[in-house]
C-alpha cells in the first residue's frame, strides 16, 4: 500500500509499505479521509518535540473497517463507517487510574509519536473506534479537532449565558467556540486573520477582535459591562497570549489552556492570587467529547462544510502540508481524501 511520510524538514513523500495485518482485538481500516492538524504542520516544520523523522502524518481519521482480527465484537463488522480515537493509554499511571484516560502519561497519539492514518490501510485496537454511519464521510475525520476544543468547554465547566473568549480562530478555536456554543454561551473570538472574520461570526461567534488592530480589553470591558470574560480558552501556543489569558480573564474567572506554547513563558503570577482564577489545563479529548461533537455535527451538517478548506486527493497528498504552509491565515481545515479500497 502507499503511505505519505514527513521524510524531512519541509519535505514530503508517497512511498510503497507493507499493509498491516490486524492481530487480536484490533480492526484493518480502509482510511478514507484524514485531516491535518497543526502537529502535522509543526513536524513538517521541523518544530514537533514529541515527533521524530521520517513519520507518517495523519490523527484525524475516518475510515472503514476491511477486516477484524480475533475477538473483535461483532458491532466492528468489516463495511462501517468509523472514527479513530487516536490516543493510548496505558491503564496504569496517575491520570488514567484517575479515569483521565485523554492525559495518559506514556500516551502515544498516531501520527505524533508512532506512525498516523495517511495511508492506504490502517491496524487500530476496537475500542479505539466509534462506529458511526450518520455523518457524511468527510465529517468524520472533523470529530478528533474538533473535541479537542470540546473538551478545553468542558475542563473550563463553561455554563450557559457565560461570556467565553477565544484566543485563536484555528480549528482548536473553533472547537472551543462550538463547543461553548452547544453549552448556550456567548463567544467572543480574538484572531489575527481578517480572512477568517466572516467565518468566525457566522460560526457563532458574536464578535472577532483582532488584537493587532483593536484594543482587546477596552472593548471586553464594553462588552462585559468592565467585569472581563468568565472563561478565556487560550488556543494559540505562544507567551503572550498565554499571559493575555491571565490578563483578560475577570476576578475569580477561568482560564483554560489547550495550546502548546513553544517556549517558556513568564508571569507575573500577582494576578493569579489577586483574582483568584481557577487555572486548567486541557489535552486531547474523551470518549464523551467525540460523542458531544458527533451529536453537534448531526444537527448542523451544513456548518461541517464550512470548516473543510481544501481536499486534496491523495495523488497530490504530498502537496498538502505545503499548501497549508503557505495558507494558514485563510484556512481551517486541509484534509487529504483516499481513494475507496485504500
Amino acid at each position: 500500500m502507499e503511505a505519505l511520510f514527513i521524510t524531512d524538514i519541509g519535505k514530503t513523500e508517497i512511498r510503497q509499505v507493507e499493509t498491516p495485518t490486524p492481530g487480536p482485538g484490533e480492526v484493518l481500516l480502509t482510511v478514507r479521509h484524514v485531516g491535518l492538524c497543526g502537529s502535522d504542520l509543526n513536524t513538517y516544520r521541523g518544530s514537533n518535540p514529541l515527533s521524530s523523522l521520517p513519520r507518517i502524518p495523519g490523527h484525524e481519521i475516518g475510515g472503514i473497517i476491511a477486516e477484524r482480527g480475533a475477538d473483535v465484537p461483532e458491532a466492528f463488522s468489516p463495511g462501517r463507517s468509523v472514527i479513530v480515537i487516536p490516543y493510548t493509554a496505558c491503564g496504569a499511571c496517575s491520570s488514567c487510574l484517575a479515569g483521565r484516560v485523554n492525559a495518559c502519561r506514556f500516551n502515544e497519539t498516531l501520527g505524533v509519536q508512532k506512525d498516523g492514518g495517511m495511508s492506504g490501510n490502517l491496524v487500530v485496537p476496537h475500542d479505539r473506534l466509534i462506529v458511526n454511519e450518520q455523518l457524511p464521510k468527510r465529517h468524520l475525520a472533523l470529530v478528533e479537532p474538533l473535541s479537542v476544543g470540546f473538551h478545553a468547554v468542558a475542563r473550563g465547566s463553561v455554563a450557559p449565558g457565560e461570556t467565553v473568549v477565544v484566543l485563536g480562530g484555528g480549528m482548536i478555536g473553533v472547537g472551543a467556540m462550538l463547543g461553548a456554543r452547544a453549552r448556550g454561551a456567548r463567544i467572543i473570538a480574538v484572531e489575527i486573520s481578517e480572512a477568517k472574520r466572516i467565518d468566525l461570526l457566522a460560526l457563532g461567534a458574536e464578535q472577532m477582535i483582532n488584537p493587532q488592530l483593536e484594543n482587546i480589553e477596552a472593548i471586553l470591558s464594553d462588552l462585559t459591562d468592565g467585569l472581563g470574560p468568565d472563561v478565556v480558552i487560550e488556543a494559540v501556543g505562544l507567551p503572550e497570549t498565554f499571559r493575555s489569558a491571565i490578563d483578560l480573564a475577570r476576578f475569580a474567572g477561568r482560564v483554560v489552556y489547550v495550546g502548546y506554547a513553544k517556549s517558556e513563558v513568564s508571569y507575573d503570577t500577582t494576578q493569579f492570587n489577586l483574582k483568584e482564577l481557577d487555572i486548567l489545563g486541557s489535552r486531547n479529548a474523551t470518549r464523551a467529547d467525540f460523542e458531544s461533537v458527533i451529536d453537534f455535527l448531526s444537527d448542523d451538517p451544513l456548518l461541517a462544510d464550512r470548516l473543510i478548506s481544501r481536499v486534496f486527493p491523495w495523488n497530490a497528498a504530498d502537496q498538502a502540508l505545503a499548501y497549508w504552509e503557505r495558507h494558514r491565515n485563510e484556512t481551517f481545515k486541509v484534509m487529504v481524501e483516499l481513494p475507496d479500497g485504500g
